[in-house]
C-alpha cells in the first residue's frame, strides 16, 4: 500500500512511519488555503525595487508550504526584527540548522512526521518511499533546488572513495546495501531498498539531519569530476591541502559556519569563524509562508554572541538574550524569576524528555582490566545505582518537580511501566552493601573498599565541565557513596577530549544525558539500547565495532549485550506486535543489568523568553530528538511586537 503523508492520519503515521508519540500539544501548525495574494518583506523591499531580487510570488515555490497558525497557541504575526540569543562557543552556529528546523519531512508540535521542504511523500512496506518536491523552490541564492542536488550527494559525495572512503552513511545501508534511486523528473525522486529502512524517515527529521541532497551548483567547483582544475592545483603544490579536503571543509551543511554555501534554513549565516559574534539573516528564498500571505521567517536577523557558558545565565537574566534554554540550567530558575521585571522577559518551565537528564556511563571498555571486570559485574552496577539516594537529589535540586528514575522511558511513552522506572533505582544502603560485600569489595581501615589488587575503590566521574548543576548531583552521590566505602572524585575536561579518553578506555566513567528519545512507541527504532554507536559512553568500542563493520573497536562479548544487538536487528523486519514485544524485552534487560545509571528525568527546562516575543508556547517539550529543542514550535513563526520590530 502506498500511503501519502500528508494525509496520514495520526495512528497510520505511528505505524507507517516509524515513529510514535502521543502528547496533549495542540496541533498549531497545519497546511492552509494558498493566500490571494503575497506581501513583501519590508527589509528585502528596495533590493526588489532594485530588481536585485525577484518579488516575493517568484521567490517561493509553485506551491509554497502556507502554515495555518490556531490563533490560540499561535498566532499570524508582522515581519521585522532581531532575535538575540546566546552561544557558549563558536560551532553552536550550528544551532540555527537545530531550531531552524527545515527538514524535507519534519515533526510537528504532536511529534508527528510531516512534509516540510517535500510537497509530499509516498510510503510502501517501508522500503519505497517516493518524494515530490515542490517546483520553483530555490536555494538562498535564488538557483533551483531538484532532484540534480540529491543525484549530485549520491553520486559524487556518498559514494566518491576520496571524500567519503567509510561509503554512504549507514543510515542509507541495509545490510550493508544502498537503495536503488530514480529520478523520473525534476522534481520526483523514489528511494528503494530490498528490505524495510525504519532509520530513513526519523533520520531525516532529526535535529542533526541525514542531508541527502546538497547544493550541486555551488560544490561542483570544489569537486575534480566538475572542474579539473582543483587537480592541476593539487599536482603544483603537493604541500596544499587537496581537493577532497576542500571540497568537505566547504560543504558543512549542519556546522553551517560557511557563509558561502547555500541553504534552505530560514536564516543565512553572514559570519564566517573565528569570530565572537554570528549574524544570521532572513532567506529571501524560504518555501513557508503565514495564510496572510507574508513570507517566513517573520524574524529578519538573529544575532548569536559568544559569552562564556557559566554566565549565559547571568546574561539572560540581564534582558541580554530575546530567547535562551542552552547553557540554562534549573538551578537558575529563581534568579531569572527575581529578574522578569527589569529584564523585561518571562521564564517558561518546558519538561524534558530524555530517558535520564543525569546518568553515569560505567566504561565496560575502560583498559585496567581490575576495573573492567569489576564494572562488568551487574552486582556492582546495581550497587552503585542502590547506592544513590535519588529523592534527595530531587528535593534538594528540583523542588521534587522531576522524577527518580533509571535511564529509561518517561511517563508519556506509551511503552513505560513502573518496574522500567524504580527497579534497582531504590535508595537502599544495606542491599547495596550486601553485593559489594558478595564481590569481595572490602574494607580497610579508613573504611574504603578495596579492589581485588588491593586499591582504594575510588572512582573518578569525569564530566564535560559544562555544567554546575553535573557537579551538584556528583557531590550528593559522593556523600552517599562515601558511607558505602567508596570515594568518588570528578574531573572536568572539554567536551571533546572527554570523549578521546572514554572512547580510548582511559576514562572509567563519565557522565552525560541519558536516552536521547524517552518518548519513543514500538515503531521508533532502539538503536539506543544496543551497542551502535561509538558514543555510547557505556561501551564506546562496542560502538564503534558496529559503526565501522568491524574494522575497529571490539566484538561484544557479554550475553545480555549480544542479546541486545540480536533484538535491535530483529525490531528492522518484524511487525508492530513483535516490535513492541523487542522493545520491552530491551528495556527489561536495560533495567537489569544497569548498563547506564540515571537519576532523574521529567526535569523542567527554563526557558528564557523575551515579553516581546511572540508564538513561543507557554508549555513545551525541551529535547534534542525528537524535538530539535526549539525547532518542533518554528522558530521562523515567532514574531515581535511593534516596540522591537524596528
Amino acid at each position: 500500500m502506498t500511503i501519502p503523508c500528508k494525509s496520514l492520519s495520526v495512528p497510520v503515521v505511528l505505524r507507517c512511519l516509524g515513529l510514535a508519540l502521543a502528547v496533549s500539544a495542540p496541533l498549531a501548525f497545519a497546511q492552509a488555503p494558498m493566500p490571494a495574494s503575497f506581501i513583501e518583506t519590508p527589509m528585502l523591499r528596495d533590493e526588489v525595487n532594485a530588481k536585485k531580487l525577484p518579488a516575493v510570488r517568484q521567490r517561493l515555490p509553485d506551491t509554497p508550504l502556507v502554515v495555518a497558525m490556531d490563533g490560540k497557541s499561535a498566532e499570524t504575526g508582522q515581519h521585522g526584527g532581531t532575535l538575540n540569543m546566546l552561544i557558549g562557543r563558536a560551532r553552536d552556529v550550528r544551532m540555527l540548522v537545530v531550531y531552524g528546523y527545515a527538514r524535507l519531512i519534519g515533526y510537528d508540535r504532536n511529534l508527528v512526521v510531516v512534509p516540510d521542504i517535500l510537497e509530499s511523500i509516498d510510503v510502501k512496506e517501508d522500503r519505497i518511499f517516493t518524494m515530490k518536491l515542490r517546483k520553483g523552490h530555490r536555494w538562498s541564492d535564488g538557483q533551483p533546488f531538484t532532484t540534480d542536488d540529491f543525484r549530485y550527494f549520491w553520486d559524487d559525495v556518498a559514494n566518491d572513495k576520496d571524500l567519503n572512503p567509510a561509503g554512504p552513511p549507514a543510515e542509507l545501508l541495509v545490510d550493508g546495501v544502498g537503495p536503488n534511486i530514480e529520478y523520473p523528473d525534476k522534481w520526483t525522486l523514489r528511494y528503494t531498498w530490498t528490505k524495510p529502512n525504519p532509520d530513513f524517515l526519523p533520520r531525516m527529521a532529526g535535529p542533526s539531519p541525514l542531508f541527502i541532497f546538497r547544493p550541486a551548483h555551488y560544490l561542483k567547483q570544489f569537486h575534480k569530476k566538475y572542474n579539473p582544475k582543483v587537480l592541476e592545483v593539487e599536482k603544483s603544490d603537493p604541500g596544499k591541502r587537496g581537493w577532497a579536503a576542500t571540497h568537505n571543509r566547504e560543504d558543512n551543511m549542519y556546522q553551517f559556519d560557511n557563509p558561502r554555501l547555500p541553504t534552505l534554513q530560514p536564516w543565512i549565516n553572514t559570519t564566517k569563524p573565528p569570530a565572537d559574534r554570528f549574524v544570521a539573516v532572513r532567506n529571501p528564498f524560504f518555501h513557508r509562508v503565514d495564510s496572510n500571505g507574508r513570507q517566513l521567517p517573520y524574524i529578519d536577523r538573529v544575532v548569536m554572541p559568544i559569552a562564556d557558558g557559566k554566565l549565559i545565565p547571568a546574561k539572560a537574566g540581564a534582558g541580554e538574550s530575546d530567547l535562551q534554554a542552552r547553557d540554562i540550567q534549573f538551578n537558575n530558575y529563581t534568579f531569572l524569576k527575581k529578574g522578569e521585571k527589569a529584564g523585561n522577559y518571562r521564564t517558561l518551565l518546558w519538561r524534558t524528555g530524555q530517558g535520564s537528564h543525569f546518568s553515569l556511563f560505567p566504561n565496560l571498555n575502560v583498559n585496567d582490566p581490575v576495573w573492567r571486570a569489576l564494572f562488568r559485574d551487574v552486582r556492582f552496577r546495581r550497587a552503585l545505582s542502590m547506592s544513590i539516594d535519588r529523592a534527595q537529589v530531587n528535593q534538594v535540586l528540583y523542588f521534587g518537580l522531576a522524577a527518580e528514575s533509571n535511564n529509561t522511558v518517561v511517563p508519556e511513552s506509551p511503552l513505560y511501566k513502573k518496574q522500567y522506572q524504580t527497579q534497582w533505582a531504590q535508595f537502599d544502603r544495606k542491599a547495596a552493601d550486601r553485593l559489594f560485600d558478595e564481590i569481595g569489595l572490602k574494607r580497610g581501615p579508613d573504611g574504603v573498599r578495596r579492589l581485588s589488587d588491593g586499591r582504594p575503590l575510588e572512582i573518578i566521574v569525569e564530566t564535560a565541565g559544562e555544567s554546575t548543576e553535573q557537579t551538584d548531583i556528583l557531590e550528593l552521590i559522593r556523600d552517599t557513596w562515601r558511607e558505602s566505602g567508596i570515594k568518588l572524585f570528578s574531573k572536568p575536561s572539554q567536551r571533546d577530549l572527554l570523549r578521546n579518553r572514554v572512547f580510548s578506555g582511559e576514562a572509567m566513567m563519565s557522565v552525560w544525558g541519558g536516552m536521547e528519545n524517552g518518548l519513543p512507541g514500538a515503531d521508533t527504532s532502539p538503536n539506543e539500547l544496543a551497542p551502535t554507536s561509538q558514543v555510547q559512553l557505556q561501551w564506546p568500542k562496542f560502538g564503534q565495532h558496529y559503526e565501522t563493520a568491524g574494522k575497529s573497536g571490539d566484538a561484544p562479548d557479554i550475553p545480555e549485550v549480544i542479546e541486545l544487538m540480536k533484538l535491535n536487528e530483529a525490531w528492522r523486519t518484524a511487525t508492530r506486535e513483535a516490535r513492541e514485544k523487542i522493545w520491552h524485552r530491551m528495556l527489561s534487560i536495560h533495567v537489569e543489568q544497569q548498563y547506564t545509571i540515571g537519576v532523574v528525568n521529567n526535569v523542567m527546562q527554563p526557558v528564557v523568553v523575551s515579553n516581546a516575543l511572540k508564538n513561543v508556547p507557554e508549555k513545551g517539550i525541551y529535547n534534542w530528538d525528537p524535538g530539535s529543542f526549539f525547532g518542533i514550535y518554528r522558530p521562523d513563526t515567532f514574531w515581535f511586537t511593534e516596540a522591537r520590530r524596528n
